[in-house]
């Protein structure tokens, strides 16, 4: 298999996809890795079917197109040899912002962020429209062997943190914001700011416990699917945290803090007011699921 860009028909944008070929790993993190915590251990083994994952986090140029819904005009209708076949017109839009949510930060060639990990996985669903290819959000197992590409070491360039500014934007180096995609060296299998710039939300639910209870020799391709709003599993660090928030095996957890700010009663599905760290990149698997199966990824509330 090769990767590829994928055109967004219409539109001048496109995504570009890098082949990860399936294998087994050791995910987690070694209890003598220095500064892991509590929920990154013990480690465990696990075997991740082939997939695609976008060379970059999501942009506001993609995002917006989104949002804004311009585009609908322009689509043929979908053909049976496609993985998906919906109408683009039938995906829920994320709502337009009462404020500005990239903060004046920037948003040409810049990654999207405040948003909830409903309005990622719906994103995925109207690109999944759009495209007749299945996207969805990465499980955190995939976004971890993604992240780590066949390194074993507490980054994907080493140990220590000696040469982070090399490959990511954190606290030491981003000047007090995020910085346009792939400006840093990417990890050995290709994919630009998996350590810092932006946090990326993955398709599980957090649980503290989740390693102890995969007792298992080998587990294949596991996710903890949500059950709750809060919290949801955000992984990678970003351009606010320190550089041991960006170690491959770092996990956080999502929090009703995000939504602080929001005026709004109830509160936005589709954006956080208060997560300017937090963005996300898609993925598509090699073995395409089937229609209901693909919907269920795609609706997490």
């Amino acid at each position: 298999q090769q990767s590829y860009t994928q055109q967004l028909p219409g539109t001048a944008e496109s995504l570009s996809m890098i082949f990860i070929p399936g294998g087994t790993f050791v995910m987690g993190s070694a209890a003598s890795e220095k500064g892991h915590f509590d929920d990154e251990v013990p480690q465990h083994q696990v075997s991740i079917a082939p997939f695609w994952m976008a060379e970059f986090e999501i942009s506001w140029d993609l995002y917006t197109l989104y949002m804004e819904r311009t585009i609908d005009t322009y689509q043929k209708e979908g053909t049976p040899a496609q993985e998906v076949n919906l109408d683009v017109d039938a995906v829920s839009s994320a709502t337009t912002p009462y404020l500005d949510l990239s903060f004046g930060m920037g948003t040409d060639g810049y990654p999207a962020i405040n948003m909830t990990q409903h309005a990622a996985s719906k994103f995925c669903e109207w690109l999944s429209a759009m495209t007749g290819n299945f996207y969805r959000l990465p499980t955190e197992a995939e976004w971890e062997y993604a992240c780590r590409a066949g390194t074993t070491t507490a980054y994907s360039f080493g140990d220590t943190a000696d040469n982070l500014s090399e490959y990511a934007w954190f606290e030491d180096n981003s000047n007090a914001a995020y910085h346009k995609l792939g400006q840093k060296k990417p990890n050995p299998w290709g994919l630009y700011d998996m350590h810092g710039n932006v946090a990326e939300w993955t398709l599980d639910g957090y649980d503290m416990t989740t390693y102890g209870k995969r007792k298992k020799k080998n587990n294949d391709n596991p996710y903890l699917s949500p059950t709750q709003t809060y919290p949801r599993v955000v992984r990678g660090g970003s351009w606010m945290d320190p550089p041991g928030r960006l170690r491959s095996g770092a996990r956080r957890g999502s929090s009703k803090k995000w939504k602080q700010r929001d005026p709004q009663i109830p509160k936005s599905l589709w954006w956080h007011t208060d997560a300017p760290f937090v963005g996300f990149r898609v993925v598509r698997p090699l073995e395409t699921p089937k229609a209901a199966e693909q919907k269920k990824y795609w609706n997490y509330n």
